[in-house]
């Protein structure tokens, strides 16, 4: 049985991955609208990662017989000034659920919850990861500037990008 403020915390974590599923379907749709396809793939899988993500944690909490609670979900930003500044906005995005993740360990661990602080660890590494294929794009975009050639290749680059297998 999870304790209540494990549950809590984990309901409120469910509604930021699911928040963050809208977030890069926002960004999917900005870059369609600017005819930036390969980025555009790259963040409605991105989207489809993070929807799973909220997934696990619904049925996680289910499986230790906690109560899920889906609240509502926020309207995300749906216009940014570049490519950069989109991708720089996802990057802060996942700096941040990354200092989310961390809390829910530093929860888990004061509250003695051991098989929560286990389930957390898929996540930790997931976030090592995604931040650093976000800033590795930031780092790319950076470095083409507002040369078209260069964007353009990097469009088709990000195009390549295909579904990762659900995690079991």
């Amino acid at each position: 049985m999870m304790k209540a403020k494990i549950q809590k915390a984990f309901n409120k974590h469910l509604n930021a991955e699911s928040f963050s599923a809208h977030l890069y379907m926002s960004m999917s749709a900005y870059f369609d609208s600017v005819n930036m396809k390969g980025m555009a793939n790259w963040m409605r899988l991105q989207a489809d990662e993070e929807s799973m993500h909220a997934r696990k944690f619904f049925d996680y909490i289910l499986s230790r017989g906690g109560k899920v609670n889906l609240d509502k979900i926020d309207a995300p930003q749906i216009e940014w000034k570049s490519p950069l500044d989109a991708f720089e906005s996802a990057y802060e995005h996942e700096k941040l659920i990354t200092a989310k993740i961390n809390g829910l360990v530093d929860l888990s661990l004061a509250e003695s919850d051991h098989a929560s602080n286990a389930f957390l660890q898929w996540f930790v590494t997931e976030q090592v990861e995604e931040e650093e294929s976000v800033s590795e794009i930031v780092d790319q975009l950076k470095l083409v500037g507002d040369a078209p050639g260069a964007l353009f290749m990097l469009d088709k680059e990000l195009n390549q990008r295909s579904p990762t297998p659900a995690a079991e």
